[in-house]
């Protein structure tokens, strides 16, 4: 285990020099906008359709499974992942985890993981300051601001006409051969995150409906819950919550929002201690990731585990622990 101190966001972004963001051509824009608009409305209507067949037909334990299952296995592969692994180094570990990692979290539908790393990068590098890219800060004050800003930090961000730079925040993935091939490879791991429940319901049912069935619960309903939990990360966190630890930004601890997250959610204390590998700095804070990690570790698949030490705790704390609603409406 490594102790780190206090690290202020920007020190823990690794990226380099050049602009933040790059225009894209009119074509690129349309495709990722039209990319953006299926990641949102598809798994949509999926949880629509299953809902639906929830009321007539109910839900059998089968689905019951393959959605918990797909849904642990592949947020862990964000939030250990693509989140404290590749973009905060919080841990080191072999080849072969960091492709199985960056493979599980492909199949969010989050983007492709050289995407992924970039945009949270330049989000701590400029957290609620111009430049972040999904800030629900900046918007305006009063009720229409905090809708704008939400529906901004939720989902408005994707449909923007810029890409962050790649080269600038996540060149060593860019320089990593494994890693990118993995990030172009994306869709298809994406397919994959579809292919599989719906594969292993045909196969446990032996029927087509069984199969279907499969692809819309452990599969699009998958996504859908997922992305939201995710999303509710930048928007909700970010305006709302707990702020035991003094930062430079509105960042808060929404402990519902972690409980879905896997302690994504804690955003106070991630952003307190960027590089920490664990966000719940007590026991009963809801960081599942966290003890998966502490589980990795305990195994041996993971080594160089960064945690905050209890000094830096203590010295980061604010005066009194207040809450981002009541810091923030104005």
């Amino acid at each position: 285990m490594i102790e780190i101190n206090n690290n202020p966001d920007r020190s823990a972004t690794f990226h380099g020099q050049g602009p933040i963001a790059v225009k894209v051509s009119p074509f690129a824009r349309r495709l990722q906008r039209g990319i953006a608009f299926g990641v949102v409305v598809l798994p949509l209507v999926g949880f629509i359709v299953a809902m639906i067949q929830l009321w007539k037909y109910g839900i059998s334990v089968v689905d019951v499974a393959l959605l918990a299952v797909m849904y642990v296995v592949t947020i862990i592969g964000e939030t250990v992942g693509y989140h404290r692994h590749f973009a905060h180094r919080a841990f080191d570990t072999s080849k072969t985890m960091r492709a199985i990692l960056a493979i599980l979290g492909s199949m969010t539908a989050q983007g492709p993981i050289v995407f992924w790393v970039a945009v949270h990068r330049r989000h701590h590098a400029y957290s609620d300051r111009e430049g972040d890219p999904h800030s629900p800060n900046l918007h305006g004050k009063g009720l229409s601001g905090l809708v704008r800003g939400l529906w901004h930090g939720h989902i408005g961000w994707m449909f923007t006409d810029e890409q962050t730079s790649w080269a600038r925040f996540a060149r060593e993935i860019l320089q990593d051969r494994t890693i990118f091939k993995i990030h172009q490879q994306y869709f298809f791991w994406l397919a994959m995150g579809l292919v599989i429940p719906a594969l292993l319901g045909g196969l446990i049912t032996q029927t087509m409906f069984g199969a279907f069935s499969g692809f819309l619960w452990g599969g699009l309903v998958r996504i859908f819950l997922v992305n939201q939990a995710m999303w509710c990360v930048g928007s909700i966190c970010h305006r709302f919550g707990r702020n035991p630890f003094r930062t430079h930004d509105h960042s808060g601890n929404v402990y519902w929002v972690a409980l879905l997250s896997f302690g994504e959610g804690l955003q106070n204390n991630h952003h307190a201690f960027p590089n920490s590998a664990r966000h719940g700095l007590k026991w009963w804070e809801p960081d599942f990731s966290g003890w998966v990690i502490r589980s990795m570790e305990t195994l041996g698949l993971i080594w160089n585990v960064k945690h905050p030490s209890a000094q830096a705790i203590r010295n980061s704390r604010q005066p009194t622990v207040h809450t981002a609603q009541a810091t923030y409406f104005e």
